[in-house]
């Protein structure tokens, strides 16, 4: 027995005589001298309604507390050990509505209401269920009804115990004896007081003791059925351990058993006295028979008295009534919301009538399971607190690296969620004082005699008051919308993985729907129930598997959904579930209840937005998740990958040793992608050839052979020849060759790229190779244009009319000719490789530059910005040129890039000339002014 628990709850002083064990539902019935039961059901019925509009009482504990015996001493134990020799104390009579600690019992249960029965008679009752064995350690009499500071115990049934489990044997045999017993003296003839059984209820209790696991609640059952003393029973309830509680039952039932077997009359019968033919002789053959089979059954031709048919005509079948009441029983556990509950009744009350062989049976029966198994209202409790956010940072920090923009917002919404806990808290605690002052007002005193109430008490007044004033104060608690996220991105970049970080962040359960080839809307919403095998949408069975209300929920691939075809439209579907304004009414056919999504945490994968519909796109807030760039590849690789490679591949962190130029040399020279799959690849398969040098150093017998260490040139035996090769930074420079620099389409990864430019002979014609996009084209265009336009000013015609172009042709190359190459962000380079070449001087080969240029020589934004530097630091490159609008980007640089370059930032064409080429001068420089048109 584990103490769980203290709590204060409100007490029920049972009647004289009763007692109340776990388990047990018991009927209390409530006149006008039980004031305090009436004052105790308005705060149940109080705080039901403050936890939720539509509360349900047995959602607020209870303790129920019998008498105390004065045979008996506080924990149980027998104060007289013959009390026929000395005679019975006389029991005070003590009015349960006025009784103190003294009077009571130091056990009881702690219960729920289940029911409230009444005719409107001023005269009710209440039906209690026990939960759990309580003791009472103070009890407060401050109000019209007692409340108690009770401590809980639950049974230990963890640990396996051969003795518990022969004992569990022992009392199956003998309850289940009793019952067989009581079944056969229903048909008998039996004296007045003999106690009997109808058939049906004891085929029912034979199936319930059968199918009990659980030795401790088997033995509170049987005591509240067995013939016994109200102090036997006392002692029942005091009994915290398992094995001595089960032994004192199986004594009062042998008891009892032996009792009735004396008092039994087994006479000469006829079949005047029962409808059927039986031996006399067998009398004692049939019990022991009914007890010994799995199954009771009776092998009666006709039904025996009191035997009542079941719905649909199974008239010797219990099965399908049973598997009614336990629909039943999860129904009720699954606290359905008020319009749920109005369909699950209706529907059983159905199922009730059909025949289990009729197909409308199972239909029924599987949806009514559905809604039990739907969370309405269990949720998982937040682990908010002081530390919360540094839990999730660190927990979001383990898992990835990088990703701050996501890690922000998460911790965001972690942020705004425990402050609106707060202000709850604090509404809530403001909630409970006026629902006890609604109390004083719902029960007031009542004054014995002709005492008239004052003129001006009105506690009906009153009372509307403070459910106006508490219904005010509901109105302030802060509602939590869970947020929609998107997260765009290459693959591979840890956007999935990255929602599971989230749920174990929040500490809430994760499921994943995979939305890619979805094709059905059914898929999405279900099928409705008038079609065959019809089932609940993908969102309806994600609640179902995870069974809270509020998990994080991952649409994987949402930029995958089919379009609109002849099946309907899923990402119309989509609209609804992801609105926010919408989706606490989400409607799926099969269910067709409405159901609260507001709670769920949406977090969406796609890889691009180009096939994700506007509406749906707008209703998702996005979070672009770039490539890794080799920094950050590096600090993965080190961090997460090869620490699990080693475990997967069979090898421990002291048999292969990584260095960083070997990790370097893997992401830059075998992998160019955006996320870091391949680069698990390839460093798995290294650790495959290590694991196959270890092994085959072990099995020879010279372990000290083998070398754990990773050295650069082991790398092209393990994998290869390299796949990539990076450009480096030119020792020497020469005119009309520029260093750009690229960040690759794939993500993650930039470099440096040779723009060469050679003139000749000609008529002005430009050639262009290197596989060029249409954009790159342009910007070739745009600079030549510029500096045909200011060939003058740069002192390389003899005056302005003259034409650069006139006797030569240009020829332009950018290197990797099967490369393709695309993108605005070479403008600069294009132009400043034109004025080397035809000017003479040559660029500084450690300068790289980017950026696009307009007509007007503005060098303007480009992207890519992070990757290009990065690149252009491990190429050798020592001065970089940007775009001065792109600023703003070299804050979110690594400390290390930041340190090896220095960044120059330039607005203008000019700028950047006088920066590459500082010392030359020119015939006609211009001074630009300070503020420049936009237009």
């Amino acid at each position: 027995m584990a103490r769980t628990q203290t709590a204060t709850l409100p007490v029920i002083v049972l009647p004289r005589g009763t007692v109340l064990l776990p388990g047990v539902v018991q009927r209390i019935s409530v006149s006008s001298n039980r004031p305090d039961i009436a004052s105790l059901l308005a705060t149940v019925y109080t705080r039901a309604a403050s936890k939720a509009p539509n509360g349900r009482i047995d959602t607020v504990p209870i303790a129920c507390i019998p008498f105390a015996s004065p045979l008996l001493g506080p924990n149980g134990q027998l104060l007289l050990q013959d009390v026929d020799k000395a005679g019975t104390p006389d029991r005070p009579d003590v009015d349960p509505a006025k009784a103190t600690k003294a009077d009571l019992f130091a056990w009881g249960v702690a219960a729920k209401i289940t029911g409230v029965e009444g005719r409107g008679t001023g005269e009710f009752t209440l039906l209690v269920e026990g939960v759990a064995r309580v003791r009472v350690e103070k009890i407060i009499s401050d109000k019209l009804y007692l409340e108690g500071k009770v401590v809980f115990y639950q049974d230990d049934t963890s640990a396996v115990d051969p003795t518990l489990e022969q004992l569990l044997e022992h009392l199956k045999l003998l309850s289940r004896e009793l019952v067989a017993i009581l079944r056969l003296s229903a048909i008998l003839p039996r004296s007045g007081s003999a106690p009997s059984l109808s058939p049906l209820l004891a085929r029912r209790l034979d199936l319930f003791i059968t199918k009990q696991k659980d030795p401790g609640a088997l033995a509170d059952f049987m005591a509240n059925i067995v013939e016994c003393s109200y102090e036997e029973k006392l002692q029942v309830l005091a009994l915290l351990d398992v094995v001595e509680r089960v032994r004192r039952v199986i004594e009062l039932l042998d008891r009892q058993v032996g009792s009735i077997r004396n008092n039994m009359k087994v006479t000469t019968m006829t079949t005047t006295t029962l409808p059927f033919n039986i031996d006399p002789e067998s009398a004692q053959k049939e019990i022991e028979r009914i007890f010994k089979t799995g199954k009771p059954r009776t092998s009666l031709k006709s039904p025996a008295p009191g035997m009542l048919s079941q719905p649909g005509g199974k008239s010797d079948e219990d099965q399908e009534p049973n598997e009614i009441e336990e629909l039943q029983k999860k129904l009720d556990a699954a606290k359905l919301t008020p319009e749920a509950a109005k369909v699950a009744d209706r529907e059983i009350k159905r199922l009730k009538k059909i025949h289990p062989a009729q197909a409308e049976y199972a239909v029924t029966r599987t949806y009514l399971e559905t809604l039990a198994d739907i969370p309405w209202t269990a949720t998982t409790d937040d682990r908010l607190g002081p530390q919360t956010l540094t839990r999730a940072r660190k927990q979001l920090d383990d898992d990835h690296y990088g990703l701050e923009k996501v890690k922000k917002r998460l911790l965001e919404y972690l942020a705004v969620l425990r402050l609106k806990q707060s202000i709850n808290d604090e509404v809530d605690a403001q909630i409970k004082q006026v629902e006890q002052e609604a109390v004083g007002a719902l029960s007031p005193e009542k004054e014995e005699g002709s005492k008239a109430a004052t003129p001006d008490s009105d506690p009906d007044g009153k009372l509307k008051a403070k459910s106006a004033k508490i219904e005010i104060l509901r109105s302030k608690r802060m509602v939590d919308k869970s947020p929609i996220l998107l997260l765009v991105g290459p693959p591979g970049v840890g956007k999935t993985s990255l929602a599971r970080s989230v749920a174990m962040a929040l500490g809430r359960k994760f499921h994943r729907i995979s939305l890619g080839g979805v094709r059905d809307e059914a898929e999405i919403r279900g099928h409705r129930r008038t079609y065959v095998a019809a089932m609940p949408g993908l969102i309806a069975q994600g609640l179902k598997k995870v069974g809270v209300a509020n998990p994080v929920f991952l649409l994987d691939e949402i930029d995958k959904v089919g379009g609109s075809n002849n099946h309907g439209d899923p990402s119309a579907a989509m609209l609804e579930v992801l609105d926010p304004e919408q989706n606490h009414t989400f409607t799926d056919h099969y269910i067709n209840i409405p159901l609260d999504l507001s709670k769920v945490v949406f977090i969406a994968t796609a890889n691009s937005l180009d096939t994700i519909p506007p509406p749906l796109l707008d209703r998702m807030e996005t979070i672009y998740i770039p490539g890794y760039t080799t920094l950050e590849k590096r600090q993965i690789a080190v961090q997460h990958l090869i620490p699990k490679q080693i475990r997967v591949n069979g090898l421990s962190e002291n048999q292969v040793v990584f260095s960083q130029e070997v990790v370097s040399k893997i992401i830059e020279s075998y992998t160019r992608e955006a996320g870091v799959r391949n680069l698990e690849r390839e460093i798995s398969s290294v650790l495959r050839g290590k694991a196959v040098e270890f092994a085959d150093a072990k099995d020879g017998g010279h372990p000290e052979k083998y070398n754990p260490q990773l050295s650069v040139d082991d790398l092209e035996r393990f994998l290869g020849i390299e796949k990539f090769e990076e450009e480096i930074a030119e020792k020497t420079s020469r005119p009309g060759i520029v260093t750009g620099l690229v960040a690759y389409s794939s993500g993650g990864n930039g470099s440096i790229l040779f723009i060469e430019v050679a003139d000749m002979p000609g008529n002005g014609s430009v050639q262009l190779t290197g596989t060029l996009g249409d954009v790159l084209k342009e910007s070739v265009e745009v600079a030549l244009t510029w500096v045909k336009a200011h060939a003058f000013e740069l002192g390389l015609t003899q005056n302005p009319a003259e034409n650069i172009m006139k006797e030569r042709s240009i020829h332009v190359h950018c290197p990797s000719g099967s490369i393709p190459k695309d993108g605005p962000s070479s403008g600069i380079s294009q132009a400043i490789a034109l004025i080397s070449l035809f000017s003479g001087r040559a660029v500084p080969p450690t300068m790289a530059m980017t950026g696009e240029i307009s007509l007007r020589g503005r060098v303007t934004a480009v992207g890519g910005i992070k990757e290009k530097l990065i690149g252009a630091l491990r190429a050798g490159v020592k001065t970089v040129l940007l775009p001065a609008q792109n600023r703003k980007d070299v804050k979110d640089l690594p400390q290390e890039v930041k340190d090896g370059l220095e960044i120059i930032h330039v607005s203008h064409i000019w700028e950047a000339i006088r920066h590459v080429w500082p010392d030359a001068q020119w015939p006609s420089e211009h001074e630009l002014p300070g503020v420049q048109s936009r237009l």
